[in-house]
């Protein structure tokens, strides 16, 4: 998309490339064409386009909201031309029709950036030096050199430019913007989210707390993630996972909880350790499990070794054999799923036949 501003008198052209039409470029277009400029203007010609005019009915007008503040704050008057009346702004029609043949025929260029640097030459260079159209002696440049202290001056501050939303998350820590989806820290699913964006970053907020900050993307259905963000929800997981399997070790073997409290005391892995007595659990059974974690307690071991051994001791002396582990595939262990028992009494009474029937 090509953004063009042309000044009335001088016919000085303003030229910038971007890779949309939304509100943020165009505004953005109009910030940097009024810094080229030194000031901005009284009154600017439009077409109708929905950025300026939202709907019109002859000559009532409704603007975008959006728009007339931005042309609040610069102090401008925006005036759009007549529907399909392009000679009405003559001069920007003519000065696009010399972009096309003069700038950017055949130009190569490697992205939107390398194509806007060589458009701010072009235009500080050929397209400011070219003859002026209402007196070939004198230069665009020369004729800007009068025009230019007319202008207004500047806004004494900046406008707010950038694309800003609220954006709900769901389940999974990822932020949908323009058909890309960025990360957001897993501790803030399932809420709503403010995002920040303009051409090169995507930030993310939670009131004024700023979560993430990506670099924007253009394509779609893009991914982009941070890893530090990844990191947190694996760990997360990881920590959640053990946490589940402490509360099943606390109902079948509630001596557990004292053996992890001793383990954590001697700075042992607790997960490691909750993992072992859970394949522990597996083997020998709760009663068995529960049994040597007391001992294990008593000799002040607490570590899944010493809770193994208690249990080998204790097997020898019954003379069983070993417990060894058996790895069943999915589809194989959903067979030995419980099954409800039923009565079968309804089949008796469906065959039951009264005693003075007779049967050939």
């Amino acid at each position: 998309m090509g953004f063009v501003m042309v000044l009335s008198y001088s016919r000085r052209v303003f030229l910038r490339f971007c890779l949309n039409a939304q509100m943020d470029s165009f505004l953005r277009g109009h910030v940097e064409a009024f810094d080229a400029f030194g000031g901005t203007v009284r009154t600017i010609l439009y077409d109708n386009l929905k950025s300026v005019v939202l709907e019109r009915v002859g000559d009532a007008i409704r603007f975008n909201p959006e728009f007339l503040a931005f042309a609040k704050h610069c102090r401008f008057e925006p005036r759009p031309v007549a529907v399909a009346r392009g000679n009405q702004k003559g001069r920007v029609e003519r000065q696009i029709d010399f972009i096309r043949k003069s700038f950017f025929a055949g130009r190569e260029f490697t992205d939107v950036a390398d194509l806007n640097a060589q458009a701010r030459q072009w235009c500080e260079g050929r397209a400011f030096d070219r003859p002026w159209p209402q007196d070939d002696a004198l230069s665009v440049r020369q004729a800007f050199a009068v025009e230019q202290p007319r202008l207004l001056g500047l806004p004494a501050a900046g406008y707010p430019l950038g694309q800003r939303l609220d954006v709900p998350v769901a389940k999974t820590p990822y932020v949908r913007f323009d058909w890309n989806d960025y990360t957001v820290p897993h501790t803030h699913v399932r809420r709503t989210l403010s995002v920040m964006a303009d051409e090169q970053r995507v930030r993310i907020f939670d009131g004024i707390i700023e979560l993430a900050n990506h670099p924007r993307s253009f394509d779609r259905h893009r991914v982009i993630e941070e890893p530090a963000h990844l990191e947190a929800l694996v760990q997360h997981k990881r920590n959640a996972r053990s946490h589940r399997g402490c509360d099943v070790l606390a109902q079948v073997a509630p001596g557990s909880t004292e053996l992890l409290q001793m383990a954590a005391e001697r700075g042992h892995n607790l997960g490691s350790i909750t993992a072992a007595l859970l394949r522990l659990l597996d083997q020998y059974g709760a009663p068995s499990l529960q049994a040597a974690i007391l001992e294990a307690i008593q000799r002040k071991v607490p570590h899944p070794n010493a809770v193994r051994l208690a249990l080998e001791r204790a097997r020898e002396r019954t003379g069983r054999p070993p417990a060894l582990a058996l790895a069943l595939p999915e589809h194989v262990a959903r067979r030995d799923a419980p099954m409800a028992t039923r009565s079968l009494a309804s089949y008796d009474r469906r065959y039951d036949r009264p005693k003075d029937t007779d049967v050939d």
